[in-house]
């Protein structure tokens, strides 16, 4: 019995020597594996140490060179734009008067064929009395005329050519322009989108502005109260592009500058924080809403960006369709409500954006699906007649 149990000591002391052994092994195979792996995070970390130093000195040569000379290109173009906009206006303005000036000849030239028609009635009704008098068949007197008509009516035909030349050509020049304006609107559209995400210094920076309205005899005021509100916010307008029917609904298209996206997204929210006070202030607003400590109209004088503003919203609201923006600000008049938004520089480059800023019905339900915090519902403040 005792021989059995000094056996089995003996049997398991050697299973543990083997099994010390093995953890040994594999401890040490473990160690082999972790400093392996310890190697190949060192050579990653740096090769991304390379590809990073490698991407800064990359982005750097891109703002130190590529950047500036592409604003210098974009203020070249804006400001050449800008002359072949006036050219346009100009040669338009001087084809109305060519065309008055040809219908007026048209009108002489009808009125020259009714005089001719005339005299040769008249020759042949004093063909016979002059027959019988001794004298010519019509007379010098008569003749002379009848020539001088027959040179004035193809003065006035060849007139009337080369006022058709000058209106083709017109047209031509006309399309040359529409074109170098939309590779303008192209070069500045990529402006903005760099300008929103960050990639342009903030006083090089273009912000978006659209502007729209469903009656064409409220473009010229809209468009009035709308740059009046821009330039208070502190933006200046580097460009501006149209299209669409003169007697119909116009897109109007505004490349702003002078301030930042975040800038104008506080100085904006601001001013709606102003028009919810008024809500305030005429109880249209819950009691647990309202701005609290919200002064009187009477106690404080009323800036000038924010009368612009509120300007701009009851144009809007007196409209029966229209949509306006100045960088993050989005507003929009549908037939039933009137809504604002500020939007962060991801919102207002969403893809779908330039499709659909022009239809009040959409633009109003992409800001219904904004945060709570952003949307401003200013119908009921609308309606009601402005605070002395």
């Amino acid at each position: 019995m005792t021989v059995v149990l000094l056996v089995l000591c003996m049997v398991v002391g050697a299973l543990e020597l083997w099994a010390g052994k093995q953890s040994k092994d594999q401890a040490r195979a473990f160690e082999r594996r972790i400093d392996e792996l310890r190697e190949q995070v060192g050579k990653q970390n740096g090769v991304l140490v390379t590809v990073g130093e490698q991407l800064t000195a990359e982005l750097s040569r891109v703002k130190r060179d590529v950047l500036p000379a592409l604003d210098d290109r974009l203020r070249r173009n804006t400001f050449q734009i800008e002359e072949l906009g006036e050219l346009v206006r100009h040669a338009d303005d001087y084809l109305k008067a060519q065309e008055a000036r040809l219908h007026e000849l048209e009108q002489q030239r009808i009125t020259l064929s009714a005089v001719r028609r005339k005299l040769t009635d008249l020759e042949t009704r004093l063909r016979p009395l002059a027959e019988r008098n001794g004298a010519g068949p019509g007379g010098p007197g008569l003749e002379t005329a009848l020539d001088r008509l027959a040179e004035l009516e193809r003065s006035g035909t060849e007139i009337w050519e080369l006022q058709r030349d000058l209106t083709r050509t017109l047209e031509d020049v006309e399309d040359v322009v529409g074109d170098l304006l939309r590779y303008a609107g192209g070069e500045l559209d990529e402006a903005v989108r760099e300008s929103l995400l960050g990639e342009r210094p903030g006083r090089a920076a273009l912000l978006p502005g659209r502007l729209w309205a469903r009656d064409p005899r409220l473009h010229d005021v809209l468009a009035e109260v709308y740059e009046r509100c821009a330039r208070t916010a502190g933006l200046r307008v580097r460009f501006r592009s149209g299209d669409g029917d003169p007697d119909g609904p116009r897109r109007l298209r505004y490349f702003l500058a002078g301030r930042t996206m975040d800038e104008l997204a506080g100085a904006f929210t601001g001013l709606l924080i102003s028009t919810g006070a008024d809500l305030d202030r005429a109880g249209l607003l819950p009691t647990d809403v309202r701005v609290a400590g919200a002064p009187h109209p009477a106690e404080r004088p009323v800036p000038e960006d924010e009368t612009a503003f509120k300007g701009l919203l009851r144009a809007l609201h007196d409209s029966d369709g229209a949509v306006a923006q100045i960088g993050p600000l989005l507003a929009v008049r549908t037939r039933e409500e009137l809504l604002c938004a500020v939007l962060t520089p991801s919102q207002t480059m969403e893809p779908d954006a330039d499709e659909t800023i022009w239809d009040p019905a959409a633009v109003a339900l992409r800001l219904r699906r904004a945060a709570a915090h952003q949307l401003w519902e200013l119908t009921e403040w609308a309606s009601r007649p402005p605070t002395a």
